[in-house]
């Protein structure tokens, strides 16, 4: 058998399908109707296996091993000078640009991408606090970093069980098939992992290196047949128009972008039309810049939404499509180009300036992220809602998911001192936000506490909702466990006090306000035909009577803190962002407010009020009212003395939640005198 040289030669075709995956990712994110756009990273991760890998067998079959330092050093060449260019242009971008906050946040990724982990890193911020991925510039390293990764695992395959080509055959072939099961299985439990990390990934290159293979050892010249390549392609549009991005994706989803990938490889150099479509001089172009353009783009999306707030329609997507384009050819022409034929850098120079680049990124961005992400680059203006933008994350090291009756499986977090927690806090988001001015009214009473919280989900019984904001299972979540709740109460007979904390005007109007009046939300009746008929108002309202009718029975004090003004043009990132901007070319113009009349908000308060009024009147429960913290007598602000109140328009900073924790001590102070009086009458 005759095999081919040690090089592989130059192939026009998978220049054309570089282009065709990195136009759909290019397309994809700036916005352009290709629901499955993002899948053009799977193309790349089978092309890379396919060459990669090939030139690694070829290099085996010939010398019988690899030359790891030669391999590496081919890596870098490629590969380090436009990802270290890219990494510095945008951070010097992100400097004038991006919060403290996220500065900080690039500063860590830019140490992940630079040590081949932002995959994993990126995997883990994923959850309720994940930032936007218009905030995250270098988000798409993520897919360099299993690249990497992944060739740092086939050359020690290679290496370690080299001696017995059948043997490394088998081993290749069970890796594939153990990560293509691990990737299926995975997904509808752990969509994330199966998404990000490189073990759920690697078939996906392994099916180009073992495709890359057997077109060696059978001698093939990849001409093939033209219906397979009408039939990758098709395979290929058919990802690009409609595989949805979610939590069903990669799974066995992917099999359809990997496959499509596969047979235009297997018969790329047949003369059909497909071929002749991807061996076009502009598909090269793009195929040949496709590297450049992949690293150039995101961090152009990105900065231009952060900076504008959006992309106000297609013409302005296209304009920054442009800026990306060029700046993949400058990349590719006068970075990629020069060092990868510089022949004269010989392998110990690169893998000295590979050294030394990584080294300074990692200086940099180490820097970066100690020094909080340098709020010191902005003016006095922008500092206060700077500073709210970063002060809405609790200590939740107390918190835990309980494994025993009556609240097992439910998210519970001691407040106060240790001990039978004596004051229980039950409500929403917004208990959240308050979490920390509660734990310190806890300690100075020293009374203990415990909270149970869950977002968009109203503290009150007998009812269902459906939220825009909220997946399925959290709707359902949100009713299995209020009905828990309402059954725990027996046997929790250290508690002595209740206390609710809702968005009450949330739950009565069906919607937010202001900056995210998109929310909906629709409240049901868990049981009861008759209730049907009622509006949301007055099915909120009943189920408050409900709920206090409940409580009473095993409850002495019932608390109701009134919901805290709605500052409906008002959200820190926004603001700070908007202060933080003022003057640069093409900044977003202002549409957030820090104050709101008082009259603005009567009639929305009136409405979140309502379902209690009557109740507190009653003497059913005793009304916490925080609005002279937040207002005088005309307008209500976002700013207290300097400092931010808010974080976004309705949920307040931990530093106003400190502030105002003195409304909490009736409810402790009184667990106090009750127990002087209980001891005194022993």
């Amino acid at each position: 058998m005759t095999h081919g040289t040690h090089s592989l030669p130059y192939r026009s075709d998978i220049d054309g399908l570089r282009a065709f995956a990195v136009l759909s990712v290019v397309l994809y994110h700036f916005g352009l109707p290709l629901k499955g756009g993002f899948v053009g990273v799977d193309v790349f991760f089978v092309i890379s296996g396919f060459l990669i890998g090939g030139l690694l067998w070829r290099e085996y079959d010939s010398a019988g091993r690899i030359w790891l330092m030669n391999f590496y050093v081919r890596r870098f060449r490629r590969l380090a000078p436009a990802f270290f260019t890219m990494v510095l242009v945008t951070g010097a971008f992100a400097w004038v640009i991006l919060l403290p906050f996220e500065f900080r946040e690039f500063g860590k990724s830019g140490i992940a991408a630079t040590v081949y982990l932002s995959n994993v890193l990126f995997y883990r911020q994923a959850g309720y606090f994940d930032a936007a991925s218009e905030e995250k510039p270098l988000l798409h390293t993520w897919s360099l970093a299993v690249e990497e990764q992944f060739y740092i695992f086939l050359p020690l395959l290679i290496l370690l069980l080299g001696r017995s080509r059948r043997m490394l055959l088998i081993a290749l072939i069970g890796c594939w098939l153990l990560s293509i099961a691990a990737c299926i299985l995975m997904t509808p439990s752990r969509p994330m992992a199966a998404f990000y990390l490189f073990p759920f990934r690697a078939w996906e290159m392994l099916t180009g290196v073992l495709l890359a293979i057997w077109g060696y050892e059978s001698d093939r010249d990849w001409r093939g047949y033209a219906v397979l390549s009408w039939l990758g392609a098709a395979l290929l549009v058919v990802s690009v128009l409609f595989i949805p991005a979610g939590p069903l994706f990669p799974g066995i989803l992917a099999l359809v972008p990997v496959i499509g990938t596969a047979l235009l490889l297997a018969n790329g150099t047949g003369r059909n039309q497909i071929n002749k479509l991807l061996c076009h001089p502009v598909a090269v172009f793009f195929g040949l810049i496709s590297y450049s353009l992949y690293l150039w783009h995101w961090p152009v999306y990105t900065l231009s939404t952060y900076l504008r707030g959006h992309h106000a329609n297609l013409v302005e997507s296209a304009l920054w499509m442009i800026l990306s384009v060029a700046l993949a050819w400058l990349s590719w022409k006068f970075v990629e180009t020069p060092v990868r034929q510089a022949r004269r850098l010989q392998g110990g120079v690169v893998l000295g300036g590979m050294a030394v680049a990584s080294l300074a990124v990692l200086a940099g961005a180490g820097w970066i992220f100690k020094s909080d992400g340098v709020p010191s680059r902005f003016g006095p203006n922008a500092l206060p809602h700077i500073a709210a933008t970063g002060d809405f994350l609790q200590d939740f090291s107390r918190c835990y998911i309980a494994d025993t009756l009556p609240l097992d499986g439910l998210e519970v977090c001691p407040i106060g001192p240790d001990g039978p927690a004596k004051v229980l806090v039950w409500g929403d988001s917004h208990v959240r936000a308050f979490k920390e001015g509660l734990d310190l009214a806890a300690h100075e009473a020293g009374v203990p506490g415990l909270i149970i919280w869950r977002a968009g989900c109203p503290p009150l019984f007998g009812l269902r909702k459906v939220e825009s904001a909220a997946t399925p299972a959290q709707n359902t979540a949100c009713t299995q466990a209020n009905l828990q709740i309402r059954q725990s109460f027996s046997r929790l007979g250290s508690l002595d006090s209740v206390l609710l904390i809702g968005r009450w005007a949330y739950y009565v109007s069906g919607s937010g306000t202001g900056l995210d009046a998109h929310n909906t939300i629709d409240i049901y009746p868990t049981e009861g035909a008759d209730l049907l008929a009622l509006s949301q108002p007055q099915l909120v309202s009943n189920a408050a009577r409900e709920t206090v009718g409940v409580l009473q029975e095993h409850f002495d004090q019932i608390h109701v803190l009134r919901q805290p003004p709605e500052i409906a043009d008002y959200d820190a990132r926004l603001a700070a962002r908007e202060q933080a901007h003022l003057g640069l070319p093409l900044a977003a113009t202002q549409k957030t407010e820090f104050e709101m009349s008082r009259g603005a908000l009567t009639m929305r308060a009136a409405m979140a009020d309502a379902p209690w009024t009557q109740l507190v009147e009653a003497g059913g429960i005793n009304w916490l009212d925080p609005w002279s913290r937040f207002c005088n007598a005309d307008t209500c602000s976002a700013l207290h003395q300097g400092v931010g109140q808010y974080f976004d328009n309705n949920h307040i900073t931990n530093s106003a939640a400190l502030r105002v924790r003195d409304l909490f001590a009736p409810i402790f102070a009184s667990i106090t005198r009750q127990s002087a009086l209980i001891q005194g009458a022993d």
